[in-house]
Parts: C-alpha cells; sequence; structure tokens
C-alpha cells in the first residue's frame, strides 16, 4: 500500500471486545481485527489498544495516524473518563494516556456519539444535513451530527436523550417512576432500554423473557408479548416526537439489539404524528426513522471518522 492513499483508523474500546479497523478515504474497510477486553484492567486495556493500533500501522505500512477512539461512557471538561460501565476507565486520562502511548494525537467519544457519525458518514444516514443516532440496547443513547459535524457541547452533553423523562405519559405508563442509575427516576432509558423491555413484560405478566423473545413471540401470535412491544412502540414514539419537535432531524437511525425489531421502522412513525407540533398541519411528519446501516460495525467506525482522512 503506497504512503499517500488517505486513510482513517479507528478503535472500538467495549465492554467485551477492543476492535480497530482501517477505512481508506471512500469508507471502504481494508483492514479490522478484534481482541477480548482485559476486564476490570486499565493498564492491560492500554496494551490491547497499542497492540491493535501496531497491527493497523502495518497493514498501512506508513508513519503514524491519528487515532479515533469509541468508549463507553463520556469525556469530562479535565479530560477523564465518567459513566462508563467498564468501570475501569471512570476518573481515567483516557485520551492523553493514549496518547502518550501512541506517539500520536487521540480523539475520543462516546458509543452513541460514533454511531451517528458513522450513520451520517455513509450509513443510513449520509447525505442528510441532520442525524440524530439512537441506540436502544442494554442502555439508551444519542448522539447528533449536523452538516457532518458531530455536536458535543460545552459540557459534553449533546445527544443525552436517554436522561430525560419519557414525555406524555398515558394509561399503560403506570406505576411509580423507575429509578435509574443517574439517580433520576423515570428516564427514557428506564422505558426504552433492552431491560426495560424485558422487565415491562415480566411486571405485567410475570413471565420472565428477553427482549428478543418477546419479539420473537409476537411475531408468532403471542397477545401478551404482542400488547409488550405495544406499549414500547407508544413509549418510543412519544420520546422521539420530542426528538422532532427539538431538533427537527431529517433522519432517526436507530442502533443497538431492539433496533432489530423490523416492525418499529412502520408503527413508530406512524404514531409520532399524533406527538409531532404540526401547527394546524395535516401533512405527516417527513423525518426518517431508519435501521444502522453498519449495525454493530457502526461504533468503529464511527470512531475512524473523527479524523479526516490522512
Amino acid at each position: 500500500m503506497q504512503a499517500t492513499t488517505p486513510l482513517r483508523i479507528g478503535v472500538d474500546l467495549g465492554g467485551t471486545k477492543i476492535e480497530a479497523i482501517v477505512l481508506d478515504g471512500d469508507g471502504r474497510t481494508l483492514w479490522r481485527e478484534r481482541v477480548a477486553t482485559p476486564a476490570g484492567d486499565y493498564d492491560a486495556t492500554l496494551a490491547s489498544v497499542a497492540a491493535l493500533v501496531a497491527a493497523a500501522d502495518a497493514r498501512v505500512g506508513s508513519g503514524p495516524r491519528p487515532i479515533g477512539v469509541g468508549t463507553p461512557g463520556s469525556q469530562t471538561s479535565e479530560g477523564t473518563i465518567k459513566n462508563a460501565n467498564s468501570t475501569c476507565l471512570n476518573g481515567r486520562a483516557l485520551a492523553a494516556d493514549l496518547a502518550q502511548r501512541l506517539g500520536r494525537p487521540v480523539r475520543i467519544a462516546n458509543d452513541a456519539n460514533c454511531l451517528a457519525l458513522s450513520e451520517a458518514s455513509d450509513g443510513a444516514g449520509a447525505g442528510h444535513p441532520v442525524v440524530f443516532a439512537a441506540i436502544l440496547g442494554t442502555g439508551v443513547g444519542a448522539g447528533i451530527v449536523v452538516d457532518g459535524r458531530l455536536l458535543t457541547g460545552p459540557n459534553g452533553l449533546a445527544g443525552e436523550w436517554g436522561h430525560n423523562p419519557l414525555p406524555w405519559a398515558d394509561d399503560a405508563d403506570d406505576g411509580a417512576p423507575l429509578a435509574c442509575y443517574c439517580g433520576r427516576h423515570g428516564c427514557i432509558e428506564t422505558w426504552l432500554s433492552g431491560p426495560a423491555l424485558a422487565n415491562d413484560h415480566a411486571r405485567r405478566t410475570g413471565e420472565k423473557l428477553d427482549a428478543r423473545t418477546i419479539g420473537e413471540r409476537a411475531s408468532a401470535g403471542d397477545p401478551a408479548c404482542e400488547l409488550t412491544l405495544r406499549r414500547y412502540e407508544s413509549r418510543l414514539a412519544r420520546a422521539l416526537a420530542q426528538v422532532i419537535n427539538l431538533l427537527d432531524p431529517d433522519v432517526i437511525v436507530l442502533g443497538g439489539g431492539l433496533s432489530l425489531l423490523a416492525r418499529l421502522y412502520d408503527n413508530v412513525p406512524r404514531l409520532w404524528s399524533a406527538h409531532v407540533f404540526s401547527a394546524g398541519s395535516a401533512a405527516a411528519p417527513r423525518t426518517a426513522l431508519r435501521a444502522s446501516l453498519h449495525g454493530d460495525s457502526s461504533g468503529v467506525r464511527g470512531a475512524a471518522w473523527l479524523w479526516p482522512a490522512t
């Protein structure tokens, strides 16, 4: 490979795996590799990232390029990580430590921001000015890209959709607001994550099923699972209607395990119309709801897109 070829290198630092990728200037994958994340060991995690970057450098065959890193949690204004479920990262100056070890600049973004940047760059939101991308998985988060630029904000909070209250409560949202790990109650994450879907079904039926099984049984005609998904779709529609009223994105992209529920893409836009401000217009909102094009590769691809091709 010639040194003049424009490339990007990204690393996705997850709780169970660390993945690295090399993209060419057009976003095509030239190389990728993944290893298991050393559980609870910060120094071993740095060493694993360094080994993957060395392998990427060997594949690139030229001088060191800057690295983008997707990570759980977010980076504080002091440069340390907070709110990461990989708790050994919390309180650590991850970007600075990696930059020192790798001898090159490092940019860090959380997993939802990487999803948004990946899908806005060459995924389900490509070519659209405003893209909102949400992860519906073990947790709930989101990122925003405007005109190709990832928004972070002075507090690093742009896209923290999952820690706002679920709007427009209805009769199905009964009971006390659910406690969230952030210390508040009733956050969108406590209604729309995978565990939240499973907990809602268990509260209603007494049957403990995971989100995937609920989806499969609903497709097979199970009435209780069907009702659980209808409640979920109503909540997701209301939560996303609030996003449309505030941001008015061209495209909303869903990632994470629950994004695989194909029915969401028909049912949720039909339901959100009742909650999107219309100012008297009878026209349906023009915002599109789409599944992520790159799936679980969006994290590492978004990390690579944190830097221009060099």
